[in-house]
């Protein structure tokens, strides 16, 4: 656990340590989010939403332009929003993170939801990640299903 403000421990994840921008206010912690360019509560769902970005702009090189977050979509008339997602440079969702708090567990309930994001978006890879643990699958046009990939998605064209 990385101590945080009063009290507020923040678990260490299995992604590279991030140099998060922390603040304290209104007695809950906060980090700033450079996509958005503002404060948000830190809740350990964004605590792993936070390195999975900077994992994606620092690590992996991806143009911060191609990531966007909480992106809203309709699913049998519920708003849904997906965790973060990343963009080819034609537009099409490249890669799709659901983001889960580091105490829940990847279940089949989770994949599903996730399939769910990618019935609507078409993302060509889908990770699912509580922070300890991720699970990366490429979607299979051909086939109409996902496998499941050992390495990390490739940056999109």
């Amino acid at each position: 656990m990385i101590p945080q403000g009063e009290g507020i421990k923040l678990p260490k994840l299995n992604l590279p340590e991030i140099e998060p921008r922390l603040s304290q206010r209104e007695g809950r912690l906060w980090v700033f989010d450079i996509l958005r360019k503002k404060d948000l509560v830190l809740t350990p769902e964004e605590w792993v939403r936070q390195h999975w970005i900077s994992f994606l702009i620092k690590e992996q090189s991806y143009p911060k332009g191609l990531l966007s977050i909480e992106k809203g979509l309709k699913y049998n008339q519920l708003q849904k929003r997906t965790d973060l997602l990343v963009y080819n440079k034609s537009g099409n969702v490249h890669l799709l993170i659901e983001c889960k708090a580091p105490n829940v567990s990847l279940s089949q309930k989770t994949v599903e939801q996730a399939c769910l994001y990618h019935s609507q978006l078409q993302s060509e890879y889908l990770i699912l990640s509580n922070g300890m643990n991720h699970l990366c699958l490429q979607w299979i046009l051909d086939e109409k299903r996902f496998e499941q990939i050992k390495s990390f998605p490739p940056i999109p064209n």
